[in-house]
């Protein structure tokens, strides 16, 4: 028994999107402050996520901030060799400024304004929602190049992403604009039906959830954007039965093994490593996903 038009329709709406507007606006203001210990240190504030990328839904609850200081960069040179790496390394200069230390001041100021419960995790630093304000997560971080090529140094020679630290020293890189680019991209590729189909996805996940069929940490949102962006734009559309079914099935049948994050810098299933999706969970959510399907949700 398959599920109706109109219960997937309810399911590619998107969530609430006043209160997490108000809470970025809170926190972006606070973060902007002339007080700050990092004022002086150049720095950009976005949204990333489902709420920055409209893909979140009602039962998403964090509203998650970048905070990148350009004061800084790491690199990544593992694409460049010869004279392109010599020019480089003869291009380097240092610094005693550190992402630790960014985010050590950032922490201290979120804390001098929205108290004592604000706390660093090992990834971003959590502030507790209060009244209309919901839970946020902010990433204080650090600009990151990768690059792929060295002429002058300039922006021509490397893609930007950020970068943290975590506890144990390991730093992990990501690219939040690009995935925010592409999967903006797809969305119009696919005669905006990319994000809504985003969300019917999350929403089935979360039902199934709800029912026990899948472990809560199985499909992060994240992965599951790049799991759809993966989808040739042509699968998209119809009425949303097909969409789903059209999409779905193309998943099953497709040789995974080289999907992408959306982000197009990193493969999307791959073991071992930090900024990927596990292939056993991809494949335990999509049989999950069928079996959803057929009882009818």
């Amino acid at each position: 028994m398959a599920i109706s038009e109109a219960q997937l329709e309810t399911w590619t709406g998107i969530g609430a999107g006043a209160t997490s507007k108000a809470t970025y606006a809170t926190i972006k203001t606070a973060l902007e402050r002339n007080d700050a210990p990092y004022s002086g240190k150049s720095y950009s504030i976005y949204l990333q996520g489902s709420y920055g990328n409209d893909t979140n839904v009602y039962r998403d609850s964090d509203v998650d901030v970048v905070m990148c200081t350009s004061a800084i960069f790491y690199p990544n040179t593992s694409d460049i060799s010869g004279d392109a790496l010599a020019r480089y390394n003869s291009n380097r200069g240092g610094t005693t400024y550190s992402a630790a230390e960014f985010k050590t001041q950032v922490l201290a100021h979120l804390r001098s304004q929205f108290g004592q419960t604000v706390a660093a995790g090992n990834k971003a630093i959590f502030i507790p929602g209060n009244g209309a304000r919901r839970d946020a997560d902010v990433l204080a971080c650090a600009e990151h190049r990768r690059y792929f090529q060295f002429t002058d140094g300039g922006p021509q020679d490397y893609y930007e992403g950020v970068c943290f630290f975590l506890p144990d020293g390991t730093l992990i890189e990501n690219y939040p604009k690009m995935h925010l680019t592409n999967c903006t991209a797809k969305h119009q590729a696919t005669n905006t039906w990319f994000k809504p189909t985003v969300r019917l996805y999350k929403n089935m996940r979360n039902r199934m959830i709800e029912q026990g069929r899948i472990g809560e940490g199985l499909a992060p949102s994240y992965f599951i954007e790049g799991l759809l962006y993966n989808v040739p734009p042509d699968r998209f559309g119809g009425s949303h039965v097909a969409n789903f079914t059209d999409t779905l099935n193309w998943l099953h049948a497709a040789d995974r093994s080289n999907f992408v994050c959306a982000n197009e810098r990193f493969y999307l299933l791959r073991d071992g490593s930090k900024v990927t999706w596990r292939a056993a969970s991809c494949v335990t959510f999509l049989k999950a996903l069928v079996e959803f399907w057929n009882a009818g949700g």
